[in-house]
């Protein structure tokens, strides 16, 4: 613990003071050492950012990653899966990675977007282009490993390509560290991780592509949804738990709190039937923890490889 600490620490004081201020007053000043202009390739092809005075991350994890760089004073906005961040606290929002308001983006007089390949609508993604602010478009997370390659990208992006080369080192070895301790544990748990959402009575059994399925992989356990061949996500059945058979039953805290705690899990079709029903093991993550794709990926994986071997 000591030795993170002072590697965080470290970081900290390498990525110079720009993440003092980080309620958007001070944007339009350059990050310090920046290297701009750049040219990147995108999901668009190639983007020159020419300017990262201020920056609009489009999704939590790119926002996250933004300001693990340093980067904070310069986010003039966020949507609302970054809006839940410390360092966002104060700055304006404008809709979910999936439902962007271009109107709202566009009022902050952007610099730069930056985001993943799956943000949209997509005719918000071409307003935006359409006013000249240069949208950087990275492919989507798959497993943790992607979040080193992502750092790197955004960083290079965003002119600080030095500080992106350190915090891909850093996250890097955080990730081999958590695998290597997954792979060491006696115990190979098969997890069912479930979506769900009680506000909107929404119920799936996630499975290859959706994402956790990787991290689950990472830290020695089976995804239960991927050898019954889900793609993505299915809706949940009683016959899909019960051919599951999942040890643990793996969630998001939102998810978690939706239907009132583990009781409320419990009560899902098919749930109290299987082993992990019985012995009421379920464990729950943040969204952006268990999504892997930011530079807590191996920190996440580590907590993940502790709740499913524990």
């Amino acid at each position: 613990m000591a030795a993170a600490v002072l590697a965080i620490t470290a970081f900290a004081t390498a990525c110079g003071e720009d993440d003092k201020k980080s309620d958007g007053k001070e944007a339009d000043k350059a990050p310090a050492g920046s290297v701009l202009p750049a040219t990147v390739d995108t999901t668009m092809g190639k983007v020159t950012v020419k300017d990262a005075s201020r920056i609009v991350p489009l999704g939590g994890d790119i926002a996250q990653t933004v300001y693990a760089l340093g980067l904070a004073s310069n986010v003039v906005g966020v949507d609302t899966s970054g809006a839940v961040l410390p360092q966002s606290k104060g700055k304006p929002t404008f809709g979910n990675s999936r439902g962007l308001n271009p109107e709202g983006i566009l009022a902050q007089r952007p610099t730069v977007a930056i985001g993943s390949a799956s943000v949209g609508p997509r005719t918000a993604i071409d307003q935006l282009k359409a006013a000249g602010v240069p949208i950087v478009l990275i492919p989507d997370s798959g497993k943790p490993e992607d979040a080193i390659t992502r750092i790197t990208t955004i960083a290079t992006a965003l002119g600080v390509p030095d500080r992106g080369r350190m915090l891909a080192d850093k996250t890097a070895g955080e990730i081999a560290t958590a695998k290597a301790k997954g792979a060491q544990a006696a115990t190979k748990p098969r997890v069912a991780f479930l979506y769900i959402r009680g506000q909107a009575n929404l119920y799936h059994i996630g499975g290859k592509g959706l994402g956790p399925d990787s991290m689950i992989s990472a830290a020695g356990g089976i995804d239960t949804g991927t050898e019954l061949g889900v793609e993505m996500s299915a809706a949940l059945t009683p016959e899909a738990m019960v051919s599951a058979k999942p040890d643990v039953i793996l969630v998001f805290r939102k998810g978690l709190e939706s239907v009132g705690g583990v009781d409320g899990v419990l009560k899902l079709p098919g749930v109290a039937q299987t082993p992990a029903g019985l012995n009421r093991k379920v464990v729950a993550m943040d969204d952006l923890e268990l999504g892997g794709g930011g530079p807590t990926a191996g920190v996440a994986l580590n907590e993940l490889v502790d709740l499913l071997h524990g």
